[in-house]
């Protein structure tokens, strides 16, 4: 990570005007690093019955994990079946890999069981670290300790998922939780100097540009380590796709304008994981226009330099109260 005199001051992160993932990976690591989504056979408290039955409105039967390998194998052969699915795709991927356990919640197990498939990713030669998505309501102190354990043996980061910090839409899209859990669990995460990234959706219902801000507003204020920017998708099987009338969705332009705003706002430590989202193409509605993910980047990077933004470029840092 950068000092705060640097990064309050930087407008590059190499070829980019953000701090991206990639540029990350090459300070802590000292090469390009790939992630490897993995599928533990998990499920969640919004879908058990435990909250709910039905999950998110927005999310797919495979619980955002449709690029997971197969759980029908164990840990250690989703790992070496992802890396050389890689090589075989021309992937000049080097011999070091991030351990992503994606689909569901997955920490939201038996503890026994967490710690056998997290140090079984850890054990194999080719990991170098491991990133596990999870909801904020699924921890328990016993939980907390195994990932203090497990991040002293490789690097270890924590993904939630947060969409908004808007409560009246959390309701609507059925997150389950209150923001008050969202700010204790990472609270609880960065005491244990475990990093955090926020997973959050642009283009909810009923928000725009000014919510928008407030959430990125809010991940300021936690001072996190990483966000994951997703446009909203509309997938078959969901009910978001049920909704009568449909719901709208963002036209490429108009994300792109909330997006850089988006980014113009955000503190210059937080590093990007991502600016778009990849809606599985069999199970896509809406909207068809972020299939072609290398337009939609490139379009991203000309709108940047053309408006000459850059991540922090409206942060002030004088005026946020970090929680």
């Amino acid at each position: 990570m950068q000092s705060d005199s640097t990064s309050a001051k930087q407008t590059r992160w190499g070829e980019k005007p953000y701090y991206s993932l990639d540029y990350y990976y090459r300070e802590l690591f000292g090469q390009k690093v790939y992630k490897i989504a993995l599928d533990a056979s998990m499920t969640c408290p919004n879908r058990d019955g435990t909250l709910h039955d039905l999950g998110c409105i927005f999310c797919s039967n495979g619980g955002s994990g449709e690029f997971a390998t197969p759980h029908q194998d164990d840990i250690s052969t989703q790992i070496d079946r992802a890396i050389a699915f890689l090589r075989q795709h021309g992937k000049k991927t080097g011999n070091r890999f991030i351990a992503y356990f994606q689909s569901f919640s997955n920490t939201y197990g038996p503890v026994e069981y967490l710690e056998k498939i997290f140090t079984q990713a850890l054990e194999h030669p080719n990991i170098a670290g491991l990133s596990i998505a999870t909801r904020p309501d699924c921890f328990t102190p016993e939980i907390y300790g195994l990932l203090e354990r497990l991040r002293e043996k490789k690097p270890l980061w924590i993904e939630l998922g947060l969409q908004t910090m808007h409560e009246s839409t959390a309701r609507f899209i059925r997150r389950g939780y209150p923001l008050a859990t969202f700010d204790a669990c990472v609270a609880s995460l960065k005491q244990r100097r475990i990093p955090v990234v926020a997973h959050i959706i642009l283009g909810l219902p009923g928000e725009g540009a000014k919510e928008a801000l407030a959430t990125i507003e809010h991940l300021n204020r936690l001072a996190i380590n990483g966000v994951k920017i997703q446009l909203l998708h509309i997938l078959k099987g969901t009910d978001l796709a049920k909704i009568t009338p449909p719901c709208p969705v963002l036209s490429l332009e108009e994300y792109t304008d909330l997006l850089l705003q988006c980014i113009g706002h955000l503190s210059p430590k937080i590093v990007i994981h991502r600016l778009t989202g990849d809606g599985p193409r069999k199970l896509l509605i809406a909207p068809r226009w972020s299939l072609d993910k290398r337009h939609v980047l490139n379009y991203i990077s000309r709108s940047m330099k053309e408006q000459q933004i850059y991540q922090g470029k409206y942060y002030d840092n004088r005026n946020i109260k970090t929680i």
